[in-house]
């Protein structure tokens, strides 16, 4: 057995791979940054083609970083973004690619919950119906692009396409796809009442088969050896959702555990033993083949510092810094204020409101940058302390986090995060924690590993602590109090801004 398992993450913006040795340690690590498509407002998309040879480039340099012959990697495990869509066609060649952060489909959803259709899907799925949503964008497909749709063979999801592409299997794994709200989620299997809910009853043959996420699903061919570097026949696993890729890769695994990832998304999620609680949440996603995921989540997390520094800092990294270090600095040197400046964090709308827009509320004369980015750091947090309120309203508990995701790696926001939602907070080591995960469970797959479990506890180890400031307590009380009265007062023009324009489009369409 090699020496060696190698973790691939293929998330929104960025696709990584991370080759680890077998106590978790970091052996090399290549990434590219992919390139979004808007073709039109709300339509986020990328080229599967590009995916492809970023996959190819960043495999060849990790193994060509590590010094090491592609012989020695035991196995392969794969983690992407969940929801979107990623399809092929009728002959088994890339088609379409739709991120997660696509909102196009937000009138049907709004369609769909007028109609009642969550309360036929909650019951199997563990989801209701939103625009980002695998099945909604299909159903979206059926309705305004019926052409495009004729031609789908296979709905993969981000990850299935690059395990497709290493192996030829027509495959996904049941943590992504139940996370998608394509699975009924006490069964794992696909459920003909719940794809008829979507509109999309006589469509059960696009879906591609199922296998638990350390399943061997297939090995490397000869061709993805020739384009990547990596030895043919390298045995690949099923894979994962990376929200769950990466609870595995902080250490989160027990009943009660909790993970919260400050990523594109904000991800907040709860092992549970049964797939349902006492109301209604977001998502729920299979952990292994006896628990689950109990996931609050949207995409209103660490995305929103990316585009303040993509667009307000630029050229702002002095001394060999990057400039989110920089913004990171700037926003630790403000003593929080009780008018400090909020922000929403709605550059891709929000769970509860497609429709709302980001913005920054209270700016006064006297703020400076500092000011904007300590409320971007704030606003994210406050977005995940509404997450985790509705997890706790529902029956989940826990008393303390593990943090992941981009927002992890600054040294001022994981002490904001703990303030903000008063529990302490942990930060693994491993800052690739979606790969870490994705090679634990490869791992797992080839018998390296008694289960995920034990996988988890030979390979995370913990880096930085973090415990919530008392003193800070009513502050962050009172101005999360006025996010929210905030929020539900921008609804109505947040809906007139959108209404018109998506009108529009659809009576174009």
């Amino acid at each position: 057995m090699g020496k060696y398992l190698l973790g691939i993450d293929a998330g929104n913006t960025v696709i990584k791979t991370v080759l680890f040795d077998r106590d978790g340690n970091e052996i090399a690590m290549a990434a590219e940054e992919g390139h979004s498509h808007v073709p039109m407002p709300g339509h986020v998309e990328r080229g599967l083609g590009e995916l492809w040879s970023h996959a190819k480039v960043v495999i060849r340099a990790c193994i060509e970083r590590a010094g090491i012959d592609a012989s020695e990697i035991a196995a392969i495990g794969c983690a992407g973004h969940g929801n979107g869509l990623y399809a092929l066609d009728r002959d088994g060649e890339p088609l379409v690619g739709i991120q997660s952060l696509d909102t196009r489909a937000a009138g049907l959803a709004e369609e769909w919950q007028a109609a009642g259709v969550g309360e036929r899907t909650y019951p199997i799925a563990g989801q209701k119906p939103w625009p980002s949503q695998t099945p909604t964008l299909l159903a979206w497909l059926k309705r305004h692009r019926p052409d495009q749709f004729e031609k789908i063979g296979t709905v993969f999801l981000c990850k299935d396409f690059v395990i497709n592409r290493l192996t030829g299997a027509r495959v996904s794994d049941v943590s992504d796809m139940s996370g998608a709200g394509l699975l009924d989620v006490a069964g794992r299997r696909y459920d003909a009442a719940l794809m008829k809910a979507y509109g999309l009853g006589e469509d059960m043959d696009l879906l591609p088969d199922l296998a638990e996420s350390a399943d061997i699903v297939g090995r490397v061919t000869e061709e993805a050896a020739a384009q990547t570097g990596l030895a043919a026949g390298t045995p690949v696993v099923g894979g994962l959702f990376d929200v769950v890729a990466s609870a595995i890769g902080s250490g989160v695994t027990r009943t009660g555990a909790a993970s919260i990832i400050a990523g594109t998304w904000s991800i907040n999620q709860v092992i549970i033993d049964q797939p349902d609680l006492s109301r209604p949440l977001f998502m729920s996603s299979t952990f292994d083949r006896k628990r689950y995921m109990a996931i609050e989540a949207s995409a209103t997390s660490a995305a929103n510092l990316e585009w303040l520094v993509r667009e307000l800092f630029p050229h702002d990294g002095k001394d060999g810094r990057s400039p989110f270090d920089l913004c990171c600095q700037l926003a630790a040197e403000v003593t929080p204020a009780s008018d400090d400046p909020l922000y929403h964090p709605f550059l891709y709308g929000a769970q509860q409101d497609g429709n709302a827009r980001a913005g920054f509320y209270g700016v006064a004369g006297w703020h400076g940058k500092g000011h904007l980015v300590r409320a971007v750091l704030e606003g994210v947090a406050f977005g995940h302390r509404q997450h985790i309120a509705a997890l706790r309203a529902a029956g989940a508990r826990f008393e303390e986090a593990v943090l992941s995701g981009g927002g992890s790696r600054s040294l001022i926001w994981p002490q904001i995060f703990a303030d903000v939602l008063d529990v302490p907070v942990t930060v693994a080591r491993s800052r690739e924690t979606g790969a870490l995960g994705a090679a634990i469970t490869a791992g797992a797959g080839i018998g390296l590993f008694a289960d995920i479990s034990a996988g988890a506890a030979a390979m995370v180890k913990t880096e930085r602590h973090y415990r919530p400031n008392p003193a800070l307590a009513a502050h962050y009380d009172r101005r999360f109090a006025l996010y929210g009265e905030i929020a539900a007062a921008m609804a109505p023009i947040w809906r007139r801004l959108a209404t018109p324009e998506r009108s529009a489009r659809e009576a174009a369409e």
